[in-house]
Order: structure tokens, then sequence, then C-alpha cells
């Protein structure tokens, strides 16, 4: 491939892998729709390798991700839409226009000034698209996962005055969808029980907001925090010549309490 960049090399492999006489057949048969789930699940990887300070990890995960870009506008260049340079260009374009503070005559704008800037640019960006805001809550994706999305609506209704002030009333709020949750679960109707959880988390979405902590985030650390112990539980069981599945409920607790010692 000569003396070509990186970016130039990796552009020419995964055309070697789309030709349709000689490329890989599993490469051909993908489409838009097809490599969207890998291009969600890559972007996943690489906050997994920064929660967890793999660096090495992450250049690995980045380089996934750009290959999902690429892959995504390979396909296009093949169906004339545009191509991996319309890409770029896009993007350069765009961040020079949403950073007239950097790029403009708008030097030392503040913070709040940015974000009103940003948010503005892209309104404008959306009505040139032909695709005008209809609502200050438009441009959140619906593919989003559910903790983050809540905490986007949320910023986005915040940025009109729908919002606590701080945390307190948040936290009593809380408490306050959990009666109801309790009131439904004891009524036995299901669809009220699912009604109400979901106001309970949207609720712990918005604590989370006020106490600058990413529910996302957070749900994940205590997903591995969980996962460590466990697996420390099996450990501990192995030990004993036994196994989880074995034990009763008083054993388990046991256990647990054991492996959270252990941890501290």
């Amino acid at each position: 491939m000569g003396e070509a960049n990186s970016i130039e090399e990796m552009l020419a492999v995964m055309a070697r892998l789309r030709d349709p006489e000689t490329g890989c057949p599993w490469d051909l048969q993908q489409t838009f729709s097809s490599i969207a789930p890998y291009t969600i699940e890559e972007a996943f990887e690489v906050a997994d390798a920064i929660a967890a300070g793999d660096h090495e990890g992450l250049r690995d995960e980045l380089g996934d991700l750009l290959l999902q870009v690429i892959f995504h506008a390979r396909m296009a260049e093949e169906q004339g839409l545009f191509n991996f340079d319309d890409v770029t260009r896009g993007l350069i374009d765009k961040m020079v226009r949403r950073h007239p503070h950097v790029f403009g005559d708008r030097q030392g704008a503040s913070l709040a000034e940015i974000k009103d800037t940003w948010e503005a640019t892209k309104a404008s960006e959306q009505a040139q698209r032909g695709a005008p805001r209809e609502s200050q809550l438009d441009g959140v994706p619906a593919g989003l996962p559910a903790l983050q999305r809540a905490a986007k609506v949320q910023k986005k209704a915040a940025r009109v005055g729908f919002d606590w002030p701080q945390a307190g009333p948040v936290l009593a709020q809380v408490r306050a969808e959990l009666d109801e949750l309790e009131a439904a679960m004891a009524s036995g109707d299901q669809g009220a029980v699912a009604d109400e959880l979901g106001d309970v988390l949207f609720t712990v979405v918005n604590l989370s907001r006020h106490v600058h902590v990413e529910a996302e985030q957070a749900l994940r650390g205590a997903t591995h925090k969980f996962e460590r112990r466990f697996r420390m539980m099996e450990a501990l069981a192995g030990e004993r010549d036994t196994g989880l599945a074995t034990l009763d409920a008083e054993a388990l607790e046991a256990l647990w309490r054991a492996a959270k010692q252990k941890e501290e």
C-alpha cells in the first residue's frame, strides 16, 4: 500500500474487504442496519476501557470504533451517498461553526454563553436540513441507553427552567415515588408496578444530575462491584468444596458479608 498514511491504508483495507469479486463474504453481506448494533457495542467497549483505566485497551477499542465509521462511510460511497472525506470535512466544518469562541470573534465567552451558542447552532443546522425543532426535547436519540436518555431529556427540560433547584427536593421525590411503588405492589396491578418503578428510576436519574454523578456510570460501577463480590463468594465457596447453589439463604448472606469484608 506504499507510503499512504494510516487512514488511507485503512480506507484501502476496507475497500478490499468490500470488493465484490475478491472481498470478504461476511463484510460484503453487511448493510447500515446490520452494522449498527456493532457500532453501538464498540462505543460501549470504549466506555468500559475508560472506566477500567485500561489505556492499551482504550487504544484498541477506539480503533474498533473508527472501523465502524469507515465501514459505514464505505457502504455509503458504494451507493453514491457520501464518502469518508465528506464525513471528516463535515465534522471539521461543524466544529469550527460551533466554536466561534475559538475560531471566530466570540473569544472570551463564558461557559454559559458557549453552551447557548452550541445549542443555537445545532437548532439552526436542523432547520437548514428541513428539520426545524418542534420541541425543546427534540434531538435526543431514541436508541440511547435508558438512563442516559433520561438524563439528556431532563437536561433539555432544565434549560427552560423546568427542574428542581437543588438535590434536597429531588431526594424527597425519590422517597415519594418509592411510596407510590409500594402502594402499586400492594395492589397487585402489574401495569401500575411497572409504571411506578419507571418513575422511581427516572427520579433517581434526576437526583444523579443534581449530585453531579452520571447515572449510567454509577450503575455500571455498582454492577461491577456486585460481580466482583459475587465471584469472590464463588471462590470462598470453592475453598470449602461447595457451590453456591447448594447453600441456603443464611449461608449465602454469610458468604456475601465475608466477600465484602475481604474486599475492604
